[in-house]
Order: C-alpha cells, then structure tokens, then sequence
C-alpha cells in the first residue's frame, strides 16, 4: 500500500497559477512502476479525473477541460508527483486527491487506482 498526502490547495482569484504535490511513501513495498493520478470532486458531483502519468514521466493523460492549462509531473527520486495549474477558473473548484496505480499504465477511471490521499481542498473566487 502506497501512502499519499497531498498539499497546496488554498484560496486564490480567478486567473491565479497554483500547484499541488503529493508526497508518496510506500510502507515495505517499493514506488517503482506505479502510476499516477489527479482527481478532483466538487459538492455534489462525482469524482472527476484531471491528470495523468506514467512511472517514467513520459506518458501523461489529461481531459480537455484542463488542457493547456494543467500539468502533471513526478520525481521519483523524492517520491514526489505534483500538479501545476494555471489560468483558474472559479468551476475548479474542489477537493483534489492524488491517486496511485500499482500498474505503469494511465487510466482515466478512478476505480483503476488503489491508493488515494486526504485530498486538499482547492478554492477559486471570482
């Protein structure tokens, strides 16, 4: 099991760059080979994905509402993923969670991924 605590979230305007980590640390067992992901989930509504990537890095998946405009990265060295988010839009608003995948293919189904964060609430006024 792989244990994820996101950070970063806050309170910003309209148009305001954010960027989110994930610290992963995994009891016994090895980060190798595991992909990962970010979601988010606004109230009342069902988890959304919002990124992607692959062990290597060189992989990444995004759905078109954030293209452009979201980037998902890693170090691995440091048991790091992060998600930089940019132009933001008060609609963004939600929890965001990290998601980890004990597979190295992306996917964009959070029933995909076995381990997941507290999440870190992300808040964007108008």
């Amino acid at each position: 099991q792989v244990q994820l605590v996101e950070s970063g979230g806050g309170l910003v305007q309209a148009g305001d760059s954010l960027r989110l980590s994930c610290a992963a640390s995994a009891s016994g067992r090895t980060f190798s080979g595991y992909a990962m992901a970010w979601f988010r989930q606004a109230p009342g509504k069902e988890r959304e994905f919002v990124a992607a990537i692959s062990w290597s890095g060189i992989l990444k998946s995004y759905p078109d509402s954030v293209k452009g405009r979201f980037t998902i990265s890693r170090d691995n060295a440091n048991y790091m993923v992060y998600l930089q988010m940019s132009a933001l839009k008060p609609e963004v608003t939600a929890v965001y969670y990290c998601a980890a995948r004990n597979t190295d293919t992306i996917t964009e189904r959070p029933d995909e991924y076995q381990d997941w964060g507290q999440g870190t609430q992300v808040t964007v006024s108008s």
